[in-house]
């Protein structure tokens, strides 16, 4: 999965850096990859992210890794450097699933993220199970009050659509 990982990664680079070219997208264009539990426990992942970043002379703030909140979860302080550190990089980082592992409110406020990924199964209960529109809400909230913008996955119809719009979801 290592070398595949560092493969896509690179693809993505390249094509991203091909499609600005030809101006696709320009600034709001942003690319996520997904990093398995396995590569974000590898003890070079900064060094051979920040390589791939730099060959392909793509713009950091353009890449968003995504990491499922029950990798975050596993050792706190080793996730926190290894969080700062590929902040320091220059990427975005997003918390995957979120609500769905067991997180610690207290960790979120430690980790460098900029998004949070609300999991679909919240969406999909969202305005027909009042628990699930709770959750929602409150993701929402404690999100944007940390200063994390909120995505929701799995949104398939209208109505959750203007639900996530009224809770002020970002997207």
């Amino acid at each position: 999965i290592v070398p595949l990982g560092a493969w896509v990664l690179r693809a993505a680079c390249e094509q991203s850096v091909r499609w600005k070219a030809l101006g696709v997208g320009q600034e709001s264009l942003c690319i996520s990859i997904n990093l398995s539990a396995r590569q974000f426990r590898q003890p070079d992942l900064v060094e051979s992210i920040d390589a791939i970043l730099r060959s392909t002379g793509i713009d950091p703030t353009s890449i968003i890794f995504e990491i499922t909140e029950t990798v975050v979860m596993g050792d706190a302080e080793e996730t926190i450097a290894r969080l700062t550190a590929l902040k320091a990089l220059g990427v975005q980082i997003s918390i995957d699933d979120f609500g769905t592992g067991y997180s610690s409110l207290a960790y979120l406020r430690r980790f460098p993220v900029d998004v949070l990924k609300i999991d679909r199964s919240f969406i999909a209960g969202l305005g027909v199970h009042d628990e699930d529109t709770a959750i929602v809400t409150a993701i929402i909230s404690l999100a944007h009050s940390l200063g994390i913008r909120v995505v929701a996955e799995g949104v398939e119809t209208a109505e959750q659509a203007m639900q996530l719009a009224a809770l002020s979801c970002d997207d």
